[in-house]
C-alpha cells in the first residue's frame, strides 16, 4: 500500500511540474504577443540547421545503454554460475561495467559521425 501511495505521489509531482511549466510558458508567450512582439521569437532552431536536441541520438543512446545493461545481466549470471564472484556484486558490477562501455561506444560513434 505504501509503494502505491509513493508511486501516485511521484506521478502527481511530475505531472504538476510539467503542467505548471507548460502553463507558464503559454502565459509568457501570450503576454509577448499582446505587447506586439514578433512571433519569430518562439522559433528555437534556425531553419536549415539541426536543432540542439536530436531525438535520434537520444534513442540510440538509450537503446545502447539498455543493451549494455542486458549484456551486463547475462555476464553477471555467467559469473554467478561459475562462482567467480560473490552473489550480488557480480550482477551490479557487470551492469555498470557494460552500461558504461555502451555509453563510451555511443560517444565514439557520435564523435565519428560529426
Amino acid at each position: 500500500m505504501g509503494v502505491l501511495v509513493a508511486f501516485i505521489a511521484l506521478f502527481a509531482t511530475v505531472f504538476g511540474i510539467y503542467y505548471v511549466s507548460v502553463n507558464t510558458r503559454n502565459k509568457e508567450r501570450m503576454a509577448l504577443i499582446d505587447k506586439g512582439a514578433d512571433a519569430s521569437l518562439f522559433n528555437t532552431g534556425k531553419e536549415g540547421h539541426a536543432s540542439l536536441f536530436n531525438w535520434n541520438k537520444l534513442t540510440l543512446k538509450i537503446g545502447m545503454l539498455f543493451m549494455g545493461i542486458g549484456v551486463g545481466i547475462i555476464a553477471g549470471s555467467i559469473l554467478y554460475s561459475m562462482d567467480v564472484m560473490q552473489h550480488g556484486s557480480d550482477y551490479v558490477s557487470m551492469i555498470f561495467l557494460f552500461g558504461g562501455f555502451s555509453l563510451v561506444l555511443f560517444y565514439l560513434i557520435d564523435r565519428k559521425n560529426k
